[in-house]
């Protein structure tokens, strides 16, 4: 008797913490600070939580094992989605917009395979985050704004510049600057005549207390979608799992990746720079007028992201 009651607490020990992560993952609450960088491991707690709902079941503990079906269930509808793609798409007759983002370590990343990057994906649209004047240079000694001779300029030393480098026209908006991160930001103009705003996305990224608050700012800052044709490209320091990145989607973007059935394939850390698995914080969010035609993750040594391309088609222009 006391050995089969000792065994009953141990199965909800092991259920109450997977069925407490789905409800803080499903409500978008952040019980302490470092729940931010938690909720990005989702996808691999949603695989976990069959093992108390087995160990459940095959003891018979049926309470539990209804608390572990439910548990199981809510993270399977999040996550399993991203798996599959969305077979819906709007109308693509207004050509073509093709979006590249790297994120460069401080400037690290490989300048030789960027740009062959560059010349194989021919994307119309660089975003790149991370960004030191030396790297902006040396991209530039090697071609790049002989591809793409529009730019909004805005490296600086460390970890907080970023630029949107483009084959077309571009506008630049007013930075984004929170935190000491500056997200570039200008508006293209498409050849078909679509403007589309295009930031270069990167927050804060959350590894302390006291980060938090300029990563949840810089989140929030980002425009949302409707009016005029956007995307935000970059390294959001966040996933799906998160609620910011959730509101942005609801207000009416869609995450290239997830359209395409590659939600799931990690972009940081590579390389081993980190002792973590693999989480996908790099995006491209498309306006969900637009088509995702496809996305690719891609290498980049001597950093630690990989970078995201997507192909986008655009609706049919229609003057104002």
């Amino acid at each position: 008797m006391i050995r089969s009651r000792w065994v009953g607490l141990l199965v909800w020990l092991l259920v109450l913490p997977f069925a407490a992560w789905a409800v803080l993952r499903a409500g978008g609450w952040t019980p302490v600070w470092q729940w931010v960088a938690l909720v990005a491991f989702t996808p691999y707690v949603a695989v976990a939580s069959a093992i108390p709902l087995l160990l459940a079941l095959g003891l018979r503990r049926w309470a539990a094992a209804a608390l572990a079906l439910v548990t199981s269930a809510v993270l399977a509808t999040a996550v399993l989605p991203r798996h599959f793609g969305d077979g819906h798409q709007p109308a693509f007759d207004g050509g073509r917009l093709r979006v590249l983002a790297a994120n460069l370590a401080v400037g690290a990343g490989d300048t030789d395979v960027l740009m062959r990057l560059v010349r194989s994906l021919d994307p119309d649209v660089l975003t790149l985050q991370e960004v030191t004047p030396a790297a902006r240079d040396r991209l530039e000694a090697a071609g790049l704004r002989e591809r793409m001779p529009h730019v909004v300029d805005r490296a600086v030393d460390g970890v907080w510049g970023s630029g949107v480098y483009s084959k077309h026209p571009v506008t630049e908006r007013p930075l984004i600057a929170l935190g000491r991160f500056r997200q570039a930001r200008g508006v293209v103009k498409h050849p078909s005549g679509h403007e589309i705003e295009v930031v270069s996305v990167h927050p804060c990224a959350p590894r302390y207390g006291d980060r938090v608050p300029c990563w949840d700012e810089g989140l929030r800052a980002l425009p949302r979608a409707g009016g005029q044709l956007r995307v935000l490209a970059g390294d959001f320091n966040a996933t799906l799992d998160h609620r910011l990145v959730r509101d942005l989607l609801d207000s009416g973007y869609r995450d290239a990746a997830d359209v395409t059935g590659n939600g799931l394939t990690p972009t940081w850390p590579q390389q081993g720079w980190e002792p973590v698995p693999g989480v996908t914080i790099d995006h491209v969010l498309a306006d969900s007028r637009m088509a995702v035609r496809s996305f690719g993750v891609h290498r980049l040594p001597h950093t630690d992201h990989r970078p995201v391309f997507a192909e986008l088609g655009l609706p049919r222009f229609t003057k104002r």
